[in-house]
């Protein structure tokens, strides 16, 4: 069983940015779709991003379309998520999750994945 480590959260003003990371280690990660999702308070988690095995494409939630971009970096064994134009709604547990199977239609499903880090904290606030 790998293992998925997550840094980079922490306070920011709204407008700012930060670069989340997901570093793998006992997995390659660039054979895995790796997914962000994110937990609010009181909300329900919420899936972000993925980037498919091998860098065939990427998907987005409409809530970060335009403003946050997942990346990999296989010398690395890394997966990041760049956010820009941070809003306070976008507050929450950040974590990674990496899977061999997922597809397209279901990425958003978290209960599909099988590898999952502890999460980063990310606050937006003036």
């Amino acid at each position: 069983q790998g293992q998925l480590v997550e840094s980079g959260g922490g306070l920011v003003q709204p407008g700012g940015s930060l670069r989340l990371s997901c570093a793998a280690s006992g997995l390659t990660l660039d054979n895995y779709n790796v997914a962000w999702f994110r937990h609010a308070p009181g909300k329900a988690r919420e899936a972000v991003s993925c980037i498919w095995n091998n860098n065939s494409g990427t998907v987005y939630a409409d809530s970060v379309k335009g403003r946050f971009t997942i990346s990999r970096d296989n010398t690395k064994n890394t997966v990041y998520l760049q956010m820009n134009a941070l809003k306070p709604e976008d507050t929450a547990i950040y974590s990674c999750a990496a899977d061999l199977y997922v597809r397209y239609t279901s990425w958003f499903l978290s209960s599909l994945y099988d590898n999952w880090g502890q999460g980063t904290q990310v606050a937006v606030s003036a």
